[in-house]
């Protein structure tokens, strides 16, 4: 938990000067560009959720039509993890 640890005084910093919402991505691991439910990082959205002590919504991709739609409009104070951004081959490699 060090990088969670890590970012979450900026998270909260954010929260406290009335930021709409905070969306944050991330990467987990070596997937080669494909869904490997080991390095999903739903658990990281429950660790974060208790760390903050507030609820963190998860989204199941990093990107798309479905995750600009929950990020457009979120409820104000809200957080938002996107899925592992290396499940998106365009994510691997150099």
């Amino acid at each position: 938990t060090q990088r969670i640890d890590a970012a979450l005084p900026t998270i909260q910093h954010c929260l406290a000067q009335g930021c709409k919402s905070v969306v944050l991505c991330s990467h987990l691991g070596r997937p080669d560009g494909s869904r490997v439910e080991k390095f999903s990082l739903k658990p990281v959205a429950a660790c974060l959720e208790g760390k903050l002590g507030k609820p963190v919504t998860f989204l199941t991709d990093c990107c798309g039509p479905e995750v600009e739609a929950a990020c457009a409009s979120p409820a104000p104070g809200s957080v938002i993890l996107l899925e592992n951004c290396r499940f998106h081959v365009e994510e691997e490699g150099k």
